[in-house]
């Protein structure tokens, strides 16, 4: 009797050590998977963030180049080519003064022209491409005789200038063309990139396909017809 209480105290003794081992093998292996569990939560966290960030730091830089799409006339940045900016000033190598980029993107046209020798201005909506415009003025050393300004096309006056630069689209050409002759001097010109005006005659054309420019001399287009049509206007609008 006494070997068997033996040997069932030892039954007992082992099988109370395989269960202290096996719950501590359980406990190991629970914390180790709530370990992992924790790591995963804070790698999902960690990666959510990263992704919200990218997401929110892209639409702050594609906004406003996007914007100007979903405005009632479209006028999206679309850079001008090396052989556009040569052309505009082949075609105002004659001409000094001042100059006026209308939707001035980048800047290029306004730089290229400031080293030229003209004091030239850029008016744009987008306000990242004018930081950027600045920026660039800056470092080609031409910061002194540019500016660049946020500011609505049409709600600008373009009197003071003697040269004005316009990549327009064909929807907001025709409204344009009212706005300058109102505006601009006779002895102004206006040189058209990519689409031409659409009732005015151009005094001379330079280069060929989406290169071509179109110069107008405002003394050609302010005529005392054309003066009287734009009074009639207004008077039109102020009415309704």
């Amino acid at each position: 009797q006494t070997f068997l209480v033996v040997v069932r105290l030892g039954k007992c003794v082992v099988l109370s050590e395989v269960a202290h081992q096996t719950c501590t093998y359980i406990k190991c292996v629970t914390q180790g998977k709530g370990n992992q569990s924790t790591a995963k939560k804070r790698i999902g966290l960690i990666a959510t963030g990263i992704i919200g960030g990218s997401l929110v730091a892209l639409y702050a830089v594609t906004a406003p180049f996007v914007t100007p799409a979903l405005r009632k006339i479209c006028l999206p940045f679309v850079p001008a080519t090396t052989t556009q900016v040569e052309n505009v000033l082949k075609v105002l190598r004659t001409r000094s003064g001042t100059l006026v980029d209308i939707g001035s993107g980048d800047g290029r046209i306004v730089i290229a022209a400031a080293k030229r020798g003209f004091h030239a201005s850029g008016f744009e909506l987008n306000p990242w491409l004018v930081w950027y415009s600045r920026y660039r003025a800056w470092r080609e050393g031409v910061h002194h005789s540019t500016s660049f300004h946020i500011s609505d096309l049409w709600k600008v006056s373009f009197a003071e200038y003697s040269n004005v630069v316009i990549f327009g689209v064909p929807q907001m050409m025709d409204q344009l063309e009212l706005k300058l002759s109102s505006d601009l001097q006779s002895t102004a010109r206006v040189v058209a990139c990519r689409f031409p005006f659409p009732s005015w005659v151009p005094d001379q054309m330079a280069g060929e396909g989406i290169d071509t420019v179109w110069v107008y001399d405002a003394k050609t287009f302010k005529t005392p017809l054309q003066g009287q049509t734009r009074q009639t206007e207004d008077k039109l609008t102020s009415t309704s």
